[in-house]
C-alpha cells in the first residue's frame, strides 16, 4: 500500500485513540507487524501547543516512517497552521479528524460534526493540503446519523481535494461504536474514488479482516480497539492474510515481555508518576480475559509507583505461568468464578 511517497510495509493501520496511540504504543503496533500507525488528534488550537501533552503528541523520537499525525478542528485557517505546526515536529503525514463521535469535540463543531457541513469540510480540505507539502489523508464516518449518510459525497470531495488516502469508520457519529459495521457503504465509497480507501470498525480477528477486504474491496485495514491489550492482532492478521494459516496464540512469557517493556517505555516517555496512570489501562487491556485477572486488575488500580506495578506483575505472570504457557482466555463473566 503507498501513500503519497511512502510504501507502507503492508495495508495494516493502527488506528488514531485519544489516550492510547502515543508514541509507546505506536512503537510496539509497528514492531508487532502494524505498517503504519496514526497518532492521537492534536487541536488546531495555538493556544495548546504548548502544553505537556501537545509536546508529547509531537513527540516522534525515534518513531518508525511513516510518522503520521492527525489533527482535529473546525476552522480552516487553523487547520492550516496545525499541519505547518506538526510537519515542522517531524509529521510525514498530516491526517484529518472528521471521524471522532466525542462530545468534546462534536460540540465546537470538530471531528464527525463536520460530516453536516459538506462546504466547510472541502473548505478546511483545501485549506490543508495547499499549507503543507506532504501527503493529507482523511479519517471519516458514514455519516452524522442514518439518516443524513454522505460518506460517498465526502468521498469525492476529498478526491478532488488531493486527498491521498480516506479511512472510513462504518459507523455514524450517532451510531457511536454499537451496532454493526456498514461494511455495504465503504463497499460503496470504494467503487466512487480512485484514491486508497481503508475500512475501519470492527476488524477483531484475521477471519475477520479477510472478510471486511473481500466485502469492502478496500486498500487496508484500520483497526483501533482490537489492538489495545493485544498489539500482536497485526502480525496474527498480516500472517493469517499472507498464508491462510494461523499463527499460535502468544505465551505467557511473551505476553509478559511485551507488557514489562510497554510500561518502561511509558515511564520513559511520560515520567513515573504519569506513566504510572497511563500505564494502567494498559495493564487492564493485557490481562482482561486470563483466568484470575479480574482481581489482579483491581488491585494494580491501587498502586501509585512504577516499582509496585511491575512487582505485581511479575507475580501475576508467574502464577499464570505455573498453570500454562499458553494463554487461557476466560468470558469476562465467567472470571470472578475462575477466581473464587
Amino acid at each position: 500500500m503507498k501513500i503519497g511517497p511512502y510504501h507502507l510495509r503492508n495495508n495494516l493501520i493502527v488506528a488514531p485513540m485519544a489516550g492510547v496511540t502515543d508514541r509507546p504504543f505506536r512503537q510496539l503496533c509497528k514492531a508487532m507487524g502494524a505498517g503504519m500507525a496514526v497518532s492521537e488528534m492534536v487541536s488546531s488550537n495555538s493556544l495548546l501547543w504548548g502544553s505537556d501533552k501537545t509536546r508529547r503528541r509531537a513527540n516522534h523520537d525515534g518513531e518508525v516512517e511513516p510518522v503520521s499525525v492527525q489533527i482535529a478542528g473546525a476552522d480552516p485557517r487553523m487547520m492550516a497552521e496545525a499541519a505547518r505546526y506538526n510537519v515542522d515536529n517531524g509529521a510525514q503525514i498530516i491526517d484529518i479528524n472528521m471521524g471522532c463521535p466525542a462530545k468534546k469535540i462534536c460540540n465546537v463543531m470538530a471531528g464527525s460534526a463536520l460530516l453536516q457541513n459538506e462546504n466547510l469540510v472541502g473548505q478546511i480540505l483545501n485549506s490543508v493540503i495547499h499549507a503543507v507539502n506532504v501527503p493529507v489523508t482523511l479519517k471519516i464516518r458514514t455519516g452524522w446519523d442514518k439518516d443524513s449518510r454522505n460518506a460517498t459525497r465526502i468521498a469525492k470531495i476529498a478526491e478532488d481535494a488531493g486527498i491521498q488516502a480516506l479511512a472510513i469508520h462504518g459507523r455514524t457519529r450517532a451510531c457511536g461504536y454499537s451496532g454493526e459495521a456498514e461494511y455495504d457503504t465503504i463497499a460503496e465509497v470504494k467503487t466512487r474514488i480512485s484514491i486508497p480507501v481503508i475500512a475501519n470498525g470492527d476488524i477483531t480477528s484475521p477471519e475477520k479482516a479477510k472478510y471486511v477486504l473481500e466485502k469492502t474491496g478496500a486498500d487496508g485495514l484500520m483497526i483501533g480497539r482490537a489492538a489495545q491489550g493485544k498489539p500482536w492482532i497485526f502480525r496474527e492478521i498480516g500472517h493469517y492474510l499472507e498464508t491462510g494459516s494461523f499463527l499460535q496464540q502468544p505465551e505467557v512469557t511473551e505476553i509478559h515481555s511485551v507488557l514489562m517493556a510497554h510500561l518502561r517505555d511509558l515511564f520513559e516517555f511520560y515520567g513515573e508518576a504519569t506513566g504510572v496512570r497511563m500505564a494502567r489501562k494498559h495493564i487492564s487491556w493485557y490481562t482482561k480475559g486470563l483466568a484470575g485477572s479480574a482481581a489482579f486488575r483491581h488491585s494494580m488500580n491501587q498502586l501509585q509507583s512504577g516499582p509496585e506495578q511491575i512487582i505485581h506483575i511479575d507475580r501475576f505472570f508467574s502464577e499464570l505461568g505455573a498453570e500454562s504457557q499458553h494463554l487461557v482466555y476466560f468470558h469476562p463473566e465467567d472470571e470472578e468464578k475462575w477466581a473464587a
